[in-house]
């Protein structure tokens, strides 16, 4: 795009694609999200935003992602990757930082679509994010978080390195939950996987890093 480059922005590793929406991405991330992203039995998120009803859930979704952009700044950003698999949009990968410039610090969230799970595609879309930011943007820290009972996430902090970093205690669902920290340091990260990243150079000015 010439006017916002940072729409060009892409990542690629052996098996993924991670890309900025489309139009048309929302609506197949909106198709994975009514199709299931966890066990209803259990709430991975601190806000149970899945929990919307099936005809309400696409809207509110895609609303999410547009205002991301929409309020994008080089100082506040959320950058949401849709994650392609083998064609097909199979979930999102979130970049985010406050200030970044100065803190050099990002955090993360994802989700898959429940038939995605388990075939290490959360392993390999969060180690591409992570070269990005520590390779690409010059990060030299970053952090993440997952509540007490979401073993897949932990899993992948600890394939990529994150050390236990406290815990904060919330509400979920009316339930007290433990929400553990981490955080992964420039110099003890090794991707798993080659990553490429396509027209950074750009748009680093977006982040905040001219």
């Amino acid at each position: 795009m010439r006017h916002w480059p940072l729409l060009d922005l892409r990542l690629t590793t052996p098996r993924l694609e991670l890309r900025l929406p489309t139009l048309d991405d929302l609506d197949r991330l909106a198709d994975r999200a009514v199709e299931g992203i966890h066990d209803p039995e259990f709430m991975p998120f601190l806000s149970s935003w899945t929990d919307a009803p099936a005809e309400e859930l696409p809207g509110r979704l895609i609303r999410s992602q547009l205002a991301a952009l929409a309020n994008w700044t080089p100082e506040n950003w959320r950058c949401y990757f849709m994650i392609v698999h083998e064609g097909q949009v199979v979930g999102t990968q979130c970049l985010r930082a406050t200030d970044f410039a100065v803190t050099r610090e990002v955090g993360s969230g994802s989700w898959l679509g429940r038939a995605h799970h388990g075939k290490g595609i959360g392993t390999e879309m969060r180690a591409a994010v992570l070269h990005l930011a520590f390779a690409g943007l010059g990060a030299e820290s970053a952090i993440s978080s997952a509540l007490s009972g979401n073993e897949a996430s932990h899993a992948v902090s600890r394939k990529l390195g994150y050390r236990p970093d406290g815990h904060d205690i919330v509400a979920v669902r009316g339930r007290r939950v433990v929400d553990h920290h981490f955080r992964l340091l420039r110099e003890d990260f090794v991707s798993p996987v080659p990553v490429e990243i396509h027209g950074l150079d750009a748009c680093r000015a977006d982040f905040g890093v001219g």
